[in-house]
């Protein structure tokens, strides 16, 4: 038997996991208290322990959590070796996110739904290239005025992009978990 081939999730894939604040309040459990089983994380999250463990394959399958069988049970932690999907930065990132002491799952949640369409990630890469203006994305990906104007704002409204006169540029993002999807938006 072949080993699985390495794991290689998209950020697109990524974002949508983490586009969800129960697998966000699962893994800030995670951060404050690794190694913790599917059933201890269902009784402190509140949610039966079938769907805490679909969740928690969910965030793993991203590279972000790693898993440990333990006689007939699986305990969680995030993930800290570096990964072939390079997500590990991501999950630091988040893990130092959420021991920080604040509760950021309304923030990371908003965060993760700025690349959960690969146009925001395409454009996101562009504008961090240098900045262009409506007209010159509208000719680079084909996208309707519309559809570009939509996802414009999303990565406006997010802190990714800022508008400058007519042109859009990538912003320098303040916060780690930030800076960490800018980069895989770029890689």
């Amino acid at each position: 038997m072949q080993p699985a081939p390495p794991l290689q999730p998209t950020l697109g894939r990524t974002c949508r996991a983490l586009a969800n604040r129960t697998r966000l309040r699962l893994f800030a459990s995670l951060a404050q208290q690794p190694g913790q089983t599917v059933d201890a994380l269902a009784q402190g999250v509140g949610i039966p322990p079938a769907v805490t463990s679909q969740y928690l394959r969910r965030l793993e399958a991203r590279g972000l959590l790693t898993a440990e069988r333990v006689g007939r049970r699986v305990k969680y932690r995030p993930s800290e070796a570096p990964n072939s999907s390079n997500m590990s930065g991501l999950a630091a990132a988040l893990v130092r996110s959420f021991r920080g002491g604040a509760n950021p799952v309304e923030s990371l949640f908003k965060l993760a739904t700025a690349f959960t369409h690969p146009r925001r990630t395409e454009l996101f890469g562009l504008v961090s290239r240098q900045p262009h203006t409506a007209v010159e994305l509208r000719a680079v990906t084909k996208m309707s005025s519309w559809g570009l104007a939509r996802h414009l704002r999303k990565l406006e409204s997010r802190g990714f992009i800022a508008r400058e006169g007519q042109r859009y540029g990538a912003v320098k993002p303040p916060s780690e978990v930030r800076r960490e999807l800018a980069r895989l938006a770029v890689r």
